[in-house]
């Protein structure tokens, strides 16, 4: 088990009293995970020794898809990668908009150093590793042409990487970016940073400066991704790994939308061996990769990702991972981890007050309010025995054992229909399945 930053542990905790997986600290709690985190593991070996490769986290609500799509990240993190979240939304990503995807994914960039936003971080490291390599081979870095020498390299460096597949827009935006912070004309820059991370409320007098217009569209999308990848590699770091969470929300699209982001999701599958040092994680419920209405209604796609499955038996190593709901044990380990990394001046009395008897009670008790099912509730357990935690921590005379009910209440829309043993909900956008052709 990892020890916990008292400021780790203080983000952790008020992430689970507000029923939210924390973004970091969460490996001092993974618990029933190891052979699925293994497979991630084995994931990022191939992506360090230059693979590109797409994985599939499948599991149904309470499972922990969320939870084990960040802990792949810390672990990419700790690995070297750079690493990017994205939430799949009807509001504001729409996943048949590949510029939304490219624009979210290079948005929500993160490193171990920078925990958002890390493309003008990188781009910087890029800059200053070829700025050390051309001293290193003996030029001198106050020669009036040095400069010129840095843009050549970096335009060198670019056109080498991806084989000369930028787009011509992206490379004059990142000379203009070097040559704007060599000007000290930071705003300017930071403009073209944003442009680049798509962004489209850029001034025109910033783009004029790059020589671009407009912006990036949906078909160049992928080309730019590309340009950003080896960037990062040159910036020093092993490679990009990418979550895209809760796929199932495509099904409640409609069915024109629907269509096109099963498309999508099979141009990135097509595309991923081809992206030399990135790892896709794609997080969706069993109704979204099995119903006509999701994967199996793409043909292409599902041959290639389903699921195989020889009587409780299933391969770590194929397209989709499969995570199991939580046990009345897994949930206890939890628990038990949890209160070990509680942050707390009275130790021996939080341990006496929220014992493992309690902990026994306070398992079975939420297992008969939900049927049985500790799959679906994990997000109320662990909400309900922090708040007994921090009562105990609050009061020197509570004693949960004594004092504690609960109720189930605040219960997602999801998980009420899986208590009442209600499929996930599918699309009534019409029963057809998804047209194989390309829409980008």
């Amino acid at each position: 088990m990892s020890t916990l930053t008292p400021r780790d542990a203080r983000h952790v905790f008020e992430s689970l009293r507000k029923g939210l997986v924390p973004e970091r600290g969460i490996d001092a709690f993974a618990v029933g995970v190891e052979k699925q985190r293994g497979e991630i593991q084995r994931q990022l070996d191939l992506a360090a020794s230059g693979e590109g490769s797409i994985k599939f986290l499948r599991g149904g609500y309470g499972c922990g898809k969320t939870f084990m799509a960040r802990l792949a990240l810390l672990d990419a993190q700790a690995r070297g990668f750079a690493t990017s979240f994205v939430v799949v939304s009807d509001n504001d990503l729409k996943f048949h908009r590949f510029d939304d995807v490219y624009g979210k994914v290079v948005t929500e960039l993160r490193t171990a150093s920078c925990p958002r936003g890390a493309l003008g971080d990188i781009l910087d490291r890029w800059i200053g590793r070829v700025e050390e390599g051309l001293v290193a081979a003996g030029e001198d870095d106050e020669a009036p042409d040095f400069d010129d020498k840095v843009r050549r390299r970096l335009d060198g460096d670019l056109a080498a990487l991806t084989g000369g597949k930028a787009p011509q827009d992206f490379v004059r935006v990142v000379q203009t970016i070097f040559e704007k912070k060599q000007a000290g004309e930071l705003a300017e820059a930071g403009a073209l940073i944003s442009w680049l991370c798509g962004s489209e409320n850029v001034a025109a007098s910033a783009k004029k400066a790059a020589g671009i217009k407009g912006d990036i569209g949906s078909r160049e999308a992928l080309d730019y991704l590309r340009g950003v990848l080896e960037i990062v590699k040159a910036a020093g770091y092993r490679g990009l790994v990418v979550v895209i969470d809760e796929a199932e929300t495509i099904l409640r699209m409609r069915s024109d939308s629907r269509h096109k982001s099963l498309n999508g999701i099979r141009q990135i599958a097509d595309a991923a061996g081809s992206y030399p040092g990135m790892l896709w994680l794609v997080t969706g419920t069993p109704d979204f990769f099995d119903t006509r209405h999701g994967v199996a209604g793409l043909a292409p796609l599902h041959d290639r990702i389903k699921f195989m499955k020889q009587g409780r038996f299933a391969s770590l190593r194929q397209a989709q991972l499969e995570l199991t709901p939580f046990d009345a044990e897994r949930l206890r380990g939890v628990a038990l981890r949890l209160r070990e990394a509680f942050p707390t001046d009275e130790r021996g009395r939080l341990e006496q007050a929220v014992s493992g008897a309690f902990i026994d009670r306070l398992v079975a008790e939420v297992t008969r309010g939900f049927k049985g099912d500790v799959g679906v509730v994990p997000r109320q357990f662990l909400r309900e025995f922090v708040t007994q935690m921090d009562l105990v921590d609050e009061n020197d005379d509570y004693d949960p054992a004594r004092e504690y009910g609960f109720e189930p209440t605040e219960l997602r829309s999801e998980e009420q229909d899986a208590i009442a043993g209600v499929r996930g909900s599918e699309d009534g956008g019409g029963s057809d399945l998804v047209p194989a052709e390309d829409v980008w």
